[in-house]
């Protein structure tokens, strides 16, 4: 009895390492991946738009990442003049912002 008790003990262990070593494993790589879009970034902004996209992504996580992606497919494509410079970078949003945008308008019907 003992000796499968100690089986199974070492069968449950080995799986929580083999866990634990996958989710070290995945959070490097998230890691590794976060930095080197950070350099692109670095490369691809001047420091105020860099500033600029901080504060984005403080108020709005989602469109900032969305931004970055597209400045960096747009700078390995060629398609973007770099360095982007903060009015270049507050256009951009601007015209993300004139795409997305709707108008709400409430009208009141009297009778």
């Amino acid at each position: 009895m003992t000796y499968e008790y100690d089986e199974e003990l070492e069968l449950l262990k080995r799986k929580k390492l083999l866990e634990y070593q996958r989710r070290l494993q995945e959070e490097e790589r998230r890691r590794q991946l976060e930095l080197q879009k950070e350099t692109l970034l670095r490369r691809i902004l001047t420091p105020e738009a860099r500033a600029r996209l901080s504060n984005l992504k403080l108020v709005r996580p989602d469109l900032a990442r969305i931004i970055e992606e597209q400045l960096i497919a747009l700078a390995q494509t060629g398609r973007i003049r770099t360095p982007v410079t903060d009015r270049e970078l507050k256009q951009l949003l601007l015209q993300i912002y004139e795409q997305t945008h709707r108008e709400t308008r409430i009208r009141i019907r009297e009778k």
